[in-house]
């Protein structure tokens, strides 16, 4: 029973390493998403706050703020997207967790 232990105490001490390096890695990560052909675009961090908003004028119409509402909604999804693909490639690094029962 010692060494089986042993090994899965190490395994979970290195898993937890991966992890906290892994968590500081994305906090650093950003993503920028677009919309509309480029007139909207939100850059996030890896945390999801917002670091850039760009809007360009032509895409503004004070009788249709609806469309700039989508616009801004599609550029916000599309960086998390791009953020949450950022976050689970590193994953498929990560140690096979059936041995924890995961």
């Amino acid at each position: 029973m010692g060494s089986g232990f042993s090994k899965k105490k190490k395994e979970a001490k290195l898993l937890k390493e991966q992890f906290e390096k892994m968590q500081t890695q994305l906090k650093n990560e950003s993503a920028t998403g677009t919309a509309g052909g480029g007139l909207i675009s939100i850059t996030l961090n890896g945390e999801y706050e917002i670091l850039d908003l760009s809007i360009q004028p032509e895409c503004v119409d004070p009788e249709d703020i609806e469309v700039l509402e989508d616009l801004v909604k599609a550029a916000f999804e599309d960086a998390v997207k791009k953020l949450h693909h950022s976050a689970t490639s590193p994953m498929s690094g990560m140690p096979n967790l059936s041995a924890f029962g995961f």
